[in-house]
């Protein structure tokens, strides 16, 4: 995607859930955001069958979590020369927590409208 140095970048194995991956580099301060726009961009000759029509369809997983556009591989604890593996998936947008979850969390804290501060 760019003209780094494996030193100078982070490598990053993107795979789609149909099992097909490509390695790209990039910059550690790249942002999800950024990372899913150059491979829309620069979208492997092989991939072609999952090709979507712009970037914001695209969405990356890290440890089972979507990364939500401003993080960056750095934020992550990746520094140039090292190398770590994504899931890139389509979703129109990211999951929002459920109203059931939402209810189950209020609950749990067992707190009031009538707190207030001294």
């Amino acid at each position: 995607v760019t003209s780094l140095f494996q030193s100078e970048g982070v490598t990053v194995k993107l795979v789609l859930v149909c099992g097909k991956s490509a390695a790209f580099l990039f910059p550690s301060t790249s942002t999800a955001a950024e990372i899913t726009e150059a491979v829309h961009v620069d979208w492997p000759a092989e991939w072609e069958e999952e090709m979507v029509e712009n970037s914001t369809m695209l969405k990356l997983i890290y440890h089972g979590r979507f990364l939500h556009g401003s993080v960056s591989l750095q934020t992550l604890g990746f520094e140039p020369g090292s190398a770590t593996a994504m899931h890139l998936v389509t979703r129109e947008s990211l999951p929002q927590p459920d109203a059931k979850e939402k209810q189950s969390n209020r609950k749990q804290r067992r707190c009031c409208n009538c707190c207030s501060l001294s």
